[in-house]
């Protein structure tokens, strides 16, 4: 397959700047494979579209606040990105406009309200990669509390150094059911389950919807265009992921009494393609680095709730897979002709 089959054309100010009032008031385009019918509805119509017995499958990675904001001994401001954490003190993350750098070279971590805090960078890896020392006895989760900001795409368009709305993205940019397990963390969100608040769980759950959360850590990877001309070509980035031993005897016991699996958000799909064909779920922890683009056989989800994607990218190929290609086509010139907001802060869709 062509990666310039996943091309479209969509006017700029369909890309959402900020997520709906509420989390439920997204619209929702509803899609039937069975008949190939396209309805439109609301996110919080979701409950009544579903089944009793449907198992929602959820992902439960936390967020980080990734983004962070560097200034040089000279004033110069350096954008940054937390990555990972080598020990207490010692990041990994990806840096902007440094310019040359020495092992000693010396910055201030700086946010609103906090204290300037000193960094070195340790090494480069190249790549804008780098290895921070962080002058903190604090884990990084709890220093990216206090100066980090929520890692946005860059299509959402922010003030660089502060932004009103920091304060909301907080809150919306991480889903109402984000866990707090140990390794699961993420620096960006997994979109569709961010349409979700406790009212509209609970709605599901009285009809007789089960829920079950797995957990994928999700990486700069998913943000990575394709850039070959070939999908089979294109490297796909790798993740990690946990699937707890409650999850798995949910998801197992669905199979089993052939009940639908339902991903909520492509992250939820690639951790349960990634495991092998059968009716059995295993718990347990892996790197999955699955590419799903069509054709493909599911093996596991039977309905996806997902948002609307960026062209020629990773993601708009793992709906294309699920519902063909040109139904993906149709899908999404239908959205654009109806004025849908698309990407991370915008609508979404249940295809079934």
């Amino acid at each position: 397959m062509r990666a310039d089959e996943l091309d479209f054309e969509l006017p700029p100010e369909l890309i959402a700047q900020v997520p709906a009032a509420r989390r439920p008031a997204a619209r929702l385009l509803h899609y039937r494979r069975a008949d190939r019918s396209i309805a439109h509805r609301l996110f919080s119509d979701l409950p009544s579209l579903l089944r009793a017995g449907d198992l929602l499958v959820l992902n439960d990675t936390r967020v980080l606040p990734a983004r962070l904001a560097l200034v040089k001994a000279t004033g110069g401001r350096v954008e940054g990105l937390f990555v990972g954490e080598q020990s207490v003190g010692r990041w990994d993350v990806l840096l902007k406009n440094v310019g040359p750098v020495t092992s000693a070279s010396r910055y201030n971590l700086i946010a609103t309200g906090q204290p300037p805090l000193a960094v070195t960078i340790a090494s480069a890896a190249g790549g804008g990669r780098y290895t921070l020392d962080v002058a903190t006895d604090l884990p990084a989760v709890e220093v990216l509390e206090r100066y980090g900001r929520m890692p946005l795409p860059p299509y959402i368009r922010r003030d660089k150094s502060a932004d009103p709305r920091d304060v909301d993205d907080r809150a919306r940019y991480q889903t109402v059911y984000a866990g707090e397990r140990q390794g699961g963390r993420s620096v960006a969100a997994p979109t569709a389950g961010l349409h979700f608040d406790a009212d509209l769980l609970q709605q599901v759950r009285a009809r007789g919807i089960e829920t079950a959360a797995v957990t994928l850590e999700v990486g700069l990877g998913t943000f990575k265009p394709v850039e070959v001309d070939e999908l089979a070509d294109h490297a796909m980035h790798v993740e990690r992921y946990h699937i707890a031993p409650a999850a798995a005897a949910a998801i197992s016991a669905a199979k089993a009494a052939g009940r639908r699996v339902i991903a909520v958000g492509t992250t939820a799909a690639r951790v349960l393609e990634s495991q092998p064909p059968g009716e059995t779920i295993e718990p347990g922890s892996g790197d999955t680095g699955i590419f799903l683009y069509p054709p493909y056989a599911w093996r596991h989800v039977d309905a996806l709730v997902t948002n609307f994607h960026l062209p020629r990218s990773t993601l708009i190929a793992l709906v294309a897979a699920f519902v063909g290609l040109d139904a993906q086509r149709r899908i999404y010139a239908e959205a654009i002709a109806h004025r849908y907001r698309f990407f991370s802060y915008g609508d979404g869709s249940f295809l079934e």
